[in-house]
């Protein structure tokens, strides 16, 4: 229930200066600091939340550009002279809404501030956090919406059976080492690209896949597929696009799948590359769907039923890169397009 009494403090925002064309820069964001009421209206259903961590996504690169009514169905954009928005976790500091509590934790859309106030609605995705054995950060990722959508694509899109062979781009982020490791808890052989040699090792000797490259020293892209998938890929799991989804049409194998989660290589591109062989989606009769992960959040308790028992015995690792404080958020976000970041980026805005 909502409590009575006076009580303000200021509220450190990250606002869009204006839409954003090419890559992002640190200036296209800028603080704004506001008061907030810590006291929720008597009468009001609204949300008063404190965030503790903030997620840093590609996505969020398509939110800062200019409405585009063809990405409109994946994100609206941002508004320029407001916060930006994203996942992250928080804790309920009040609250006039029956199904939300005090001290409560819950991870879901959230501005990018200390504060945010939400007024619930069947469609606001927040989540209340019960498992808090698990670290708290591990909801901006595992477990939150890099994880669903880790598990929807590879469950649900890529309809994946043992023994298959699966390539995953973008493979040391958010939800490309959750891919991996699925697929190889699924008896499949497991294949990763990353851009530096230092991700390269991580997959291998952290997450278990079988083989990895550095894209960035691999002057043909076909040859390191045919290198690494000599008989073909029967399922690639896209977060890259661009040159890399041509060169993987060509090693797809007849009835392959093609998951599309993202296509970080083209977010930044004012002219976005075209696809060459495509063809070869006739020819070997691949399927390629996109899909986006709040289309699958109904399954989020059968995701956590699953992959809590394999966390907890050690058998899923994650790998995070926590940058600490709002201040220093912007260049995290920016340095994600840049391939800066080891493992999932993150924001710790505060401890509790």
């Amino acid at each position: 229930m909502a409590t009575t009494g006076e009580a303000t403090t200021t509220n450190k925002r990250v606002i869009l200066r204006d839409y954003v064309t090419g890559f992002p820069k640190e200036s296209d964001l800028i603080f704004n600091d506001t008061t907030i009421d810590l006291k929720i209206p008597a009468g009001s259903t609204t949300v008063l939340l404190k965030n503790l961590y903030l997620s840093c996504d590609p996505y969020m690169r398509i939110r800062m550009g200019k409405p585009d009514p063809s990405t409109a169905a994946l994100a609206q954009a941002y508004n320029p002279g407001e916060p930006i928005y994203a996942f992250g976790v928080s804790k309920v500091i009040d609250s006039g809404h029956p199904d939300y509590t005090i001290g409560e934790l819950i991870w879901g859309v959230v501005g990018w501030e200390e504060y945010t106030t939400f007024t619930p609605t069947p469609n606001s995705h927040h989540f209340k956090i019960q498992h808090t054995d698990i670290p708290l950060s591990y909801y901006t990722g595992l477990l939150g919406m890099p994880g669903m959508t880790a598990y929807a694509g590879f469950y649900e899109i890529c309809s994946a059976k043992k023994g298959e062979t699966v390539f995953v781009s973008a493979a040391s982020g958010a939800v490309g080492q959750l891919v991996g490791q699925l697929a190889k808890i699924m008896g499949c052989y497991v294949v990763g690209s990353a851009g530096s040699n230092e991700k390269v090792d991580l997959l291998k000797k952290k997450f278990g896949f079988d083989e990895a490259f550095n894209y960035k020293e691999e002057p043909d892209l076909d040859a390191a597929l045919k290198r690494c998938f000599p008989e073909g890929i029967d399922i690639y799991f896209e977060n890259v696009g661009g040159n890399m989804l041509d060169a993987v049409l060509l090693n797809m194998k007849i009835h392959g799948r093609v998951a599309v989660c993202g296509m970080i290589s083209q977010y930044n591109l004012e002219n976005q590359e075209g696809v060459h062989n495509l063809p070869t989606v006739l020819y070997k009769r691949i399927r390629i769907q996109g899909f986006v992960v709040s289309d699958y959040f109904h399954k989020y308790s059968e995701f956590l039923d699953f992959v809590l028992p394999y966390l907890r015995e050690g058998k899923i690792a994650y790998v995070e890169d926590v940058v600490e404080g709002l201040e220093n958020g912007p260049s995290a976000l920016i340095g994600l397009f840049h391939g800066k970041n080891v493992g999932k980026q993150l924001i710790l805005v505060a401890r509790d």
